[in-house]
C-alpha cells in the first residue's frame, strides 16, 4: 500500500480510507517580525528593510540572516530581484554572504557581482543558521568556483571582473593520469572526480573566457576541441557533453575568423606562426595556421567562406577568372596543359627559374601535370593487359616487353615520391592517410611483381604448356599480383574526385561506407564462423571423391560443400549471392534427420545473413550517407583543402616519372645538406610541412 510511505501505520487511526499528511523535515520557524522583514526585501521596500536592520542591531528582535521556506536569505532574495540598492544596504549591515556571489553569477546580475567582490568580509557573522554553514546543503559542489560558474554562463562582463581580480582555473589532469591526487580523488568519489573534470573543461571551453584570457584564441580553441574530442572517446558516460563542448570550440574559431574584414587580415591570421623563431626561415606565406587547423580537424574553420576564397585565389593564381569561363574552354585548357606535361617537366629540369619552369610550379598546373602523368600510367597498364606486344604465352620466364619497360619508370617514380612524402611529413602523418596506405600496398605489389619476373627470367628459360606448370610458379604468381595491382591503380583515381564539387561529396560518402562495411564484417565473420563450424562438424563424416573428377562448389554439380572448414566458409559466403544450391545439404546415405538438421542450419544462416545483417548494413550505410549529405559542403571543402595544401607545398613539382631524374636544383640541395652535416653547423629546425604529393 502506497499509504505506508506517507505516514506511520496506526491500527486505531480513524478514517482508514484517508491518507493523513504531515511535515517530516524540520524547518526553523520564522517570527512575525522576520516574515515582515523578508517580505519587505521581496517587495523592495528599502525604508522598511533599513528600519528592520537598524532595530536588529539595537534590540536583536530578528535574525538578519534568517532563511525563508525556500532556503533563501534576504541577500539572495535581493539578488534574485536584481535590487542593487538593497544588496548594498544588506552588505553594509554585514549580513552573511555565503554562496551569494555564486548565486549572483548564476543569475548574471553584474552589479551584484561587483558589489560582492568589493565587499570586505567581516571578522565574524552573528546568528548564522547552521543550515547555511553546512556545505552539504549548498546548491554548489566544492569544485564550482566563481570563475568556473561565470565561464559556464559565458557572461563576458562577469568573467572580466573576476579575471581582473586575478583568479585562476585549476589545470585538468589527463584522463589516464595516475598521480596521487587523481587516484585518491577517484577512490573517494569517482562521480565527483569525473564531474569536476567536466566542469573545468566546460569553463575552459567558454568563448568569452578564451577571448579574454588567451593570447592566441585560435590555437587555444584548436587544442581544446581536439582534447575534448579525445576525452569523449575515453569518458563514455559524458560522451555527448564532451562532444558538444568540442563543437562549441570549433564554432568559436570559425566565428572568430568570420570577423576578418580584408584579405590582408585573413592572410595574417592564416600565415601566423606561434613560434616566431621559425619565421626567418620561411617566407611567412605558407599558411601555417591553416595547416594546424587541418591537423586538429577544424572542419568549420577550414570550410569558412573567407578561408576558401583565399585558397581558391591561390589555387587558380595563373588563371584569374577561371570559374567564370565556359566548361568547354576549361576542359580544352586542361587537355592542352596535360598533353604538354613532358615539355614542362623537361624545361623545369633544365632551367627551374625559366618562365616555363616557374609555370609548372603553380599549384593548379602542378595538379594537372600530375593527373596527366597518372592517366598516362593507367593507359600503359591497359596496353599491358591487352598483351599487344607479346606473342609467346608459353614461355616460363618471359623477358620484359616494351610496355613493361615503359611502366617501370612510373613505378620507380611512385616509390620515390612516397619515400619523399614520408620523409617530409613523418611516418605518423603518412600512415594516418588511407590513400597513402593504398599507395604502399600498390607499390609493394608492383615491386613483388618485378622481383618475381626477374626470378622467373633467370631461373626458367624454356617454354611449356601452362597445364604442366607448378601452382606457385613465379610467372603465375607475378601475373596474379600484377592483376591485383592494376585494380588498386585504377581505384586510386577516385582520390582526384575531391577536386570536383559534384564527385567530391560522393567520394567522401564512399569512404565512410567502407568504414561501415568493416564494422559490419566483424559481426558477419562471427556469424560465418559459428555456422561454418556447425555445418563442418555435421558433414565432416560424409566427404566424397566428387563427381567427374571435380570436387568442391566450383564444379558443374556442386559437392562436398561442407566437408572441410575452408570449403564450408567459401560455401556460406557465396550462398549470400545465391550461388549455392540446396542439394549440397543431401548425403548419399539415407540419413534424413542429418539432412534436415543441415538444411535447417543452412536456411537459418541465410535468414540471419540476408534478412538481418544485410539490412543492418544497408541502414548503417544509409545513415553514413545522410550524415555526409547533411554536412556535404563542409566535409567536401575540408577534403579539397587537404588536396590543395599538398600542392601548395614546395617540392614534388615534377610528375612521375620525371621525379626520379636528378635535377641541378636537387644536386645543389644535396651539396648544401652534406655541407651542413659535415661541418656540423647548428641550424634551426625545419618547420613541419603538410606533406608533399605522392
Amino acid at each position: 500500500n502506497m499509504a505506508q510511505f506517507y505516514y506511520k501505520r496506526d491500527v486505531n487511526a480513524p478514517y482508514r480510507d484517508r491518507i493523513p499528511l504531515r511535515i517530516v523535515r524540520a524547518e526553523s520557524e520564522l517570527s512575525h517580525s522576520e516574515k515582515a522583514y523578508l517580505n519587505a526585501v521581496e517587495k523592495g521596500d528599502y525604508a522598511s528593510v533599513k528600519k528592520a536592520l537598524e532595530e536588529a542591531e539595537i534590540y536583536f528582535k530578528i535574525n538578519i540572516n534568517c532563511i525563508d521556506p525556500l532556503g533563501r536569505t534576504a541577500l539572495l532574495i535581493a539578488i534574485e530581484n536584481e535590487n542593487l540598492e538593497l544588496i548594498e544596504l544588506l552588505l553594509s549591515f554585514n549580513v552573511y554572504v555565503g554562496d551569494a556571489l555564486l548565486h549572483a553569477i548564476r543569475k548574471e546580475v553584474v552589479g551584484a557581482v561587483e558589489l560582492l567582490l568589493n565587499h570586505k568580509k567581516p571578522s565574524g557573522e552573528k546568528q548564522v543558521p547552521p543550515v547555511l554553514l553546512d556545505k552539504q546543503f549548498s546548491e554548489f559542489t566544492p569544485d564550482i568556483t566563481p570563475i568556473i560558474l561565470a565561464a559556464h554562463t559565458n557572461n563576458y562582463e562577469i568573467i572580466k571582473l573576476l579575471v581582473q581580480k586575478g583568479v585562476s582555473v585549476p589545470r585538468p589532469h589527463e584522463v589516464r593520469c595516475n598521480c596521487v591526487e587523481c587516484v585518491s580523488s577517484s577512490d573517494v568519489d569517482s562521480l565527483r572526480h569525473s564531474r569536476s573534470r567536466l566542469n573545468i573543461y566546460k569553463a575552459l571551453a567558454s568563448p568569452s573566457l578564451i577571448a579574454l584570457s588567451s593570447e592566441d584564441p585560435f590555437l587555444t580553441a584548436f587544442q581544446l576541441s581536439w582534447e575534448l574530442q579525445e576525452l569523449s572517446k575515453v569518458e563514455n558516460e559524458f560522451k555527448s557533453e564532451y562532444e558538444e563542448l568540442s563543437r562549441q570550440c570549433k564554432q568559436f574559431a570559425k566565428d572568430l575568423l568570420d570577423q576578418t574584414r580584408s584579405s590582408r587580415e585573413l592572410e595574417t591570421i592564416l600565415n601566423y606562426r606561434d613560434d616566431n623563431s621559425l619565421i626567418e626561415e620561411q617566407s611567412g606565406n605558407d599558411l601555417a595556421r591553416l595547416k594546424l587547423a587541418i591537423k586538429y580537424r577544424q572542419k568549420e574553420f577550414v570550410a569558412q567562406p573567407n578561408c576558401q576564397q583565399l585558397l581558391a585565389s591561390r589555387w587558380y593564381d595563373e588563371f584569374p577568372g577561371w570559374r567564370r569561363r565556359h566548361w568547354a574552354v576549361k576542359m580544352l585548357t586542361c587537355v592542352v596543359i596535360g598533353l604538354l606535361f613532358p615539355v614542362f617537366s623537361v624545361c623545369y629540369l633544365i632551367a627551374p627559374k625559366s618562365p616555363l619552369g616557374l609555370f609548372i610550379r603553380k599549384p593548379f598546373i602542378k595538379f594537372i601535370c600530375h593527373t596527366a602523368s597518372y592517366l598516362t600510367f593507367l593507359f600503359l597498364l591497359l596496353l599491358a593487359s591487352q598483351h599487344i606486344d607479346r606473342s609467346d604465352f608459353k614461355m616460363q620466364g618471359p623477358p620484359p616487353t616494351i610496355v613493361e619497360w615503359m611502366i617501370l619508370p612510373w613505378v620507380l617514380g611512385f616509390i620515390w615520391g612516397e619515400i619523399k612524402q614520408m620523409w617530409d611529413g613523418g611516418l605518423q602523418d603518412y600512415i594516418h592517410d588511407w590513400w597513402n596506405l593504398m599507395d604502399f600496398v600498390m607499390n609493394s605489389l608492383y615491386l613483388a611483381t618485378i622481383s618475381l619476373k626477374i626470378v622467373a627470367f633467370s631461373k626458367y628459360s624454356g617454354s611449356g604448356e601452362r597445364d604442366s606448370w607448378d601452382m606457385w610458379h613465379p610467372t603465375l604468381v607475378a601475373e596474379a599480383l600484377f592483376a591485383i595491382a592494376n585494380i588498386f591503380s585504377s581505384l586510386r583515381l577516385i582520390s582526384l574526385f575531391t577536386a570536383n564539387s559534384h564527385l567530391g561529396p560522393l567520394q567522401i560518402s564512399l569512404g565512410r561506407m567502407l568504414l561501415d562495411i568493416l564494422k559490419f564484417l566483424f559481426i558477419y565473420c562471427l556469424v560465418l564462423l559459428a555456422f561454418a563450424n556447425g555445418l563442418n562438424q555435421l558433414y565432416f563424416y560424409y566427404e566424397t571423391d566428387g563427381t567427374d573428377n571435380c570436387k568442391g562448389i566450383r564444379c558443374e554439380k556442386q559437392n562436398n560443400a561442407f566437408s572441410t572448414l575452408f570449403e564450408t566458409l567459401q560455401s556460406l559466403f557465396w550462398s549470400i549471392f545465391g550461388l549455392i544450391n540446396l542439394y549440397v545439404t543431401n548425403v548419399k546415405e539415407r540419413h534424413e534427420f542429418t539432412e534436415f538438421v543441415g538444411a535447417t542450419m543452412f536456411g537459418t544462416y541465410n535468414v540471419i545473413s540476408l534478412v538481418v545483417l544485410l539490412n543492418m548494413l544497408i541502414a548503417m550505410m544509409n545513415n553514413s550517407y545522410q550524415l555526409i549529405a547533411d554536412h556535404a559542403d563542409i566535409e567536401w571543402k575540408f577534403a579539397r583543402t587537404k588536396l590543395w595544401m599538398s600542392y601548395f607545398e614546395e617540392g614534388a613539382t615534377l610528375p612521375t616519372p620525371f621525379n626520379v631524374i636528378p635535377s641541378p636544383k636537387s644536386l645543389w640541395y644535396l651539396i648544401k645538406w652534406l655541407w651542413r652535416h659535415l661541418c656540423k653547423k647548428k641550424i634551426r629546425r625545419k618547420p613541419e610541412s603538410f606533406g608533399t604529393i605522392g
